[in-house]
């Protein structure tokens, strides 16, 4: 087997043997010591391929150098903000800011909906790295702060998957059903570095899903996952998209619906790092 081949299959088996077991926080009005993570699976017995330095995979007892080209993005590093939520209690959550390389400007990304005509695409974006101050409050809104971006469009507009950057084989349907109005959740391996991590989608406030569209499904680039619409959020038409990455020990796939956007399970990303670049 050519070491590009051996790499390529190879990524996703050190993606089953990754150790490290990342946290969450409760809800506290101080900072508190870090505990363990409730619900999150045990980590497997430590594996060879913990024993191979960055850059290399295992196979049957030595450590192959992977190709450049085999290689994903830089690995995401979570950071720990606050804010008060509307109780007026501090909340200590995790969150993965823009990497400073990716772009600011929201328009150099592809989305899942195009833009309307002499309309900014994203009505409100992701605010979850600014301080407390700055992040988005309002009476009608339940939380504190965006952890996603609200992309305008008109009712019925198609939602269509975008592959990830660094992403892997096909996304799969994860759940649909209510989350933030009828939604749509889905999966994909992505590749960070000489890792694979796991990350979900959340598509709110649809107007409904596409048909025939269910839980377990394979989807590739362009397929149909649903309608713009307002559900949740009556009379205010757009998408709502967040990008979570799941903690490690943790199986997405038994999680409730409710589960899926908590600290504990998943942490809230950017989408800006994860989101292909558009064509120049």
């Amino acid at each position: 087997m050519q070491p590009l081949t051996q790499a390529t299959a190879l990524c996703a088996a050190l993606a089953a043997l990754s150790q490290a077991a990342e946290q969450g926080r409760p809800l506290v009005s101080s900072p508190p010591a870090r505990p363990p993570v409730p619900g999150a699976a045990a980590a497997p017995p430590r594996a060879f391929a913990s024993a191979c330095p960055q850059g290399t995979l295992p196979d049957q007892g030595v450590c192959i150098p992977v190709p450049q080209g085999a290689l994903g993005g830089a690995a995401l590093e979570a950071e720990q903000n606050v804010h008060r939520d509307k109780r007026g209690a501090w909340r200590f959550y995790d969150q993965i800011p823009r990497r400073p390389e990716r772009p600011n400007d929201y328009r150099r990304y592809r989305w899942p909906v195009p833009p309307l005509p002499g309309q900014n695409l994203v009505v409100s974006g992701y605010d979850l790295d600014r301080p407390d101050v700055q992040q988005r409050r309002g009476t009608h809104i339940k939380a504190v702060g965006h952890g996603g971006l609200d992309l305008g469009q008109r009712r019925g507009a198609e939602v269509r998957l975008v592959a990830l950057e660094h992403q892997t084989g096909e996304a799969e349907v994860l759940f649909v059903g209510e989350v933030f109005g009828n939604s749509v959740v889905t999966r994909h391996s992505v590749r960070e570095g000489d890792r694979l991590r796991e990350y979900v989608i959340v598509y709110g406030h649809l107007e409904g899903p596409a048909p025939g569209l269910s839980r377990g499904m394979n989807l590739r680039e362009g397929s149909l996952i649903g309608f713009v619409g307002d559900s949740g959020s009556p009379g205010d038409v757009h998408l709502h998209l967040e990008v979570r990455r799941v903690r490690e020990g943790v199986n997405v796939a038994s999680l409730a619906p409710g589960e899926l956007t908590k600290n504990a399970r998943t942490v809230v990303c950017d989408p800006r790092n994860v989101m292909p670049l558009a064509s120049e």
